[in-house]
């Protein structure tokens, strides 16, 4: 059985930003202050199962991965994971600056990037090595849950490696806001969901912090523990 606590180093918005609203209101449960929130006005009515639609990510909190949630290897602490993302932070990094939307990835709606982004991928790739050394191996059991079947030879090989498939090449940004929706579902959530982002009037993200997040048990809601603003290159 997987340990707990569980970690995760993943981007969160700056707390009251904009996008932290948006992305917290949305799946109703704010990761910075492990609360939930009422859902803005009109969702519900426009969906009447959304908080069905959003229970997967909202166990998670509005985020976009950087590494994926692994417990502590034997003889790691906590203290020392802090340590690292702050020593991580400290870069100097290439901050990835990109035209935000929200689409369709993977059967899920997310708010991805418009364009690839050659410095997002290297901060991602970055992140998952920097902090491998922190994870514990994966169980059969754990390995089993990722489907290996399902996966491609190169997303075996990384779920091996990495513990977790959708790194490097594989990777793609993603801050998801639904769980997996039948086609059939998926373009009115879609059109509601780009409405209500446009209405923001956010056309830039940076990612140019990092955030801990933390899971006290397998039934526990992940929690922000740690936010870190990147040093970018000179």
């Amino acid at each position: 059985m997987t340990g707990f606590p569980r970690y995760a180093i993943y981007y969160a918005p700056p707390r009251g930003s904009a996008l932290d609203r948006f992305g917290a209101e949305l799946l109703g449960y704010d990761a910075w202050t492990g609360e939930d929130l009422p859902f803005p006005g009109g969702v519900a009515e426009a969906i009447p199962d959304w908080r069905e639609v959003t229970s997967d990510p909202r166990k998670y909190g509005f985020h976009a991965t950087l590494k994926a949630p692994f417990a502590l290897a034997p003889g790691k602490t906590e203290a020392e994971l802090v340590a690292a993302c702050a020593a991580f932070a400290a870069g100097p990094h290439t901050i990835p600056n990109f035209r935000p939307v929200v689409d369709s990835i993977s059967g899920f709606i997310a708010i991805i990037p418009a364009e690839r982004s050659l410095p997002l991928e290297q901060l991602a790739a970055d992140g998952v090595t920097a902090f491998d050394g922190f994870r514990a191996a994966l169980s059969e059991r754990d390995r089993a849950r990722r489907n290996p079947e399902k996966l491609t030879g190169r997303q075996r090989d990384h779920l091996d490696r990495w513990g977790y498939p959708y790194v490097m090449e594989e990777f793609r940004f993603h801050m998801t806001l639904t769980g997996r929706l039948d086609s059939t579902r998926r373009g009115s959530v879609l059109d509601m969901l780009r409405g209500r982002f446009a209405a923001t009037g956010i056309d830039s993200l940076s990612v140019d912090r990092i955030a801990l997040f933390r899971q006290d048990a397998g039934d526990a809601r992940f929690r922000i523990i740690g936010n870190w603003a990147m040093r970018p290159a000179a």
